[in-house]
């Protein structure tokens, strides 16, 4: 697992705890934050949306683990436990930061990656479905994979891969259901069209005539 980035950001302690406060803190580009758990007291701050919105676009997301510097208070490492969007521009406007314990583990979601060309699908024209996309954890924070990666290269037509399938890792706890389905690969059968059949009592329809030859016409005359 590669090095994770050392972020900081850095707080301020929130004068006030009213909406017209944190409407005046997001006009100026900052977000309200409460940091709570470990050892210390919940604090109400606020840090600039930049660097917020920076780390929720990254890679590891909200599972990042960064450093709240809160002025006057300290440091501490937390994060993301819970977040509030606007619902229009999908900006963040509240967040929730967890202080993190070192020695305890915490539970998070993380997503699954499927990789590979499963054998069903080049060689007997079936279909991948992914059925589970995300996966519930269990982790010291330091060990937090980016995603879980499966390779799905063997899998033949009806073949299925199980949660339990995914390969065991000392240092991550799943806590997904063993018999939950990860991903299938079926084949997609066409419904047969069927012709259309009058109903009781009904003459079949007679085909449309497109034009009379000039004999029939001459008759049609006499």
């Amino acid at each position: 697992m590669a090095e994770k980035e050392t972020i900081t950001v850095r707080a301020q302690l929130r004068d006030g705890r009213g909406k017209n406060d944190a409407r005046r803190a997001r006009v100026d580009g900052m977000v309200p934050l409460t940091v709570y758990g470990g050892d210390g007291e919940p604090l109400a701050v606020i840090a600039p949306l930049r660097e917020l919105a920076a780390i929720l676009r990254s890679d590891s997301g909200q599972n990042t683990i960064f450093t709240i510097d809160v002025e006057g208070v300290g440091p501490s490492e937390v994060m993301f436990h819970d977040r509030q969007l606007d619902p229009v521009r999908s900006r963040l406007i509240h967040a929730d930061l967890k202080r993190l314990v070192k020695g305890q583990k915490i539970e998070v979601t993380v997503p699954i990656h499927l990789t590979g060309e499963p054998i069903g699908v080049r060689e007997e024209e079936g279909h991948l479905e992914q059925v589970l996309r995300e996966i519930d954890i269990r982790c010291d924070p330091r060990n937090i994979p980016d995603s879980i990666d499966l390779d799905v290269s063997h899998l033949g037509v009806h073949d299925v891969l199980h949660v339990s399938d995914i390969p065991a890792d000392e240092n991550i706890e799943i806590l997904e259901p063993a018999e939950s389905v990860v991903a299938t690969v079926g084949i997609v059968r066409e419904e047969p069209v069927e012709a259309a059949v009058p109903a009781e009592g009904e003459e079949p329809a007679e085909p449309e005539v497109i034009g009379k030859g000039k004999k029939e016409e001459d008759e049609d005359e006499k």
